[in-house]
């Protein structure tokens, strides 16, 4: 199957809107969690994915939409910020969700290198405690990706609670775009 991690335009943010409510619906058992009165999770910092702030000389982003598509369907969405705990840190998954139908075929690894590879750096992936299968998939995904190369810690900090694994990828070469594009 052919995997897609592509660049979501401020167009495309009802597609990550909607596969959001998915995600948190997923996540809800882990998380204490209600629907609000209008029946949605929702999620306060979609909209910041899309806005620039200006710096004096240039105009900087600091979070990275993506939708991902398999055989050119919608099958998830990754969300790339800047917001680390572990200092010297530059990149974060601040959210990953793959469909159902395409989990277990190697796909969120795929969308995973992708992701890794668009951004060369100091990278944490941060796992709340009770997500047990994440820690896994983020374990074996990640210690695959850097050939057994991270760190993992577990972090307990005012806002948030959970294991982070961390690795540098500033020195890696991207491989060519159809190799990543394939499961």
């Amino acid at each position: 199957m052919y995997v897609e991690v592509l660049s979501a335009s401020i167009d495309e943010k009802p597609l990550i809107q909607q596969m959001m409510e998915l995600y948190q619906y997923d996540f809800s058992e882990f998380e204490n969690k209600d629907l609000n009165e209008h029946g949605y999770f929702g999620y306060p910092y979609l909209d910041y994915y899309w806005v620039e702030s200006e710096s004096a000389s240039h105009t900087l982003r600091d979070r990275y939409p993506f939708i991902v598509r398999v055989g050119g369907k919608l099958a998830g969405f990754v969300l790339v910020n800047q917001y680390t705990y572990i200092p010297g840190s530059q990149y974060s998954i601040a959210e990953f969700f793959i469909l159902r139908k395409y989990r277990q075929q190697g796909i969120g690894r795929n969308v995973a290198f992708q992701t890794f590879n668009r951004f060369c750096g100091k990278w944490e992936i941060h796992q709340i405690t009770t997500n047990v299968v994440a820690r896994k998939f983020w374990r074996r995904v990640i210690a695959e990706y850097t050939a057994g190369k991270f760190t993992e810690t577990v972090m307990e900090v005012d806002d948030w609670r959970g294991t982070v694994q961390w690795f540098d990828n500033t020195n890696r070469i991207a491989p060519a775009a159809s190799e990543s594009a394939i499961a």
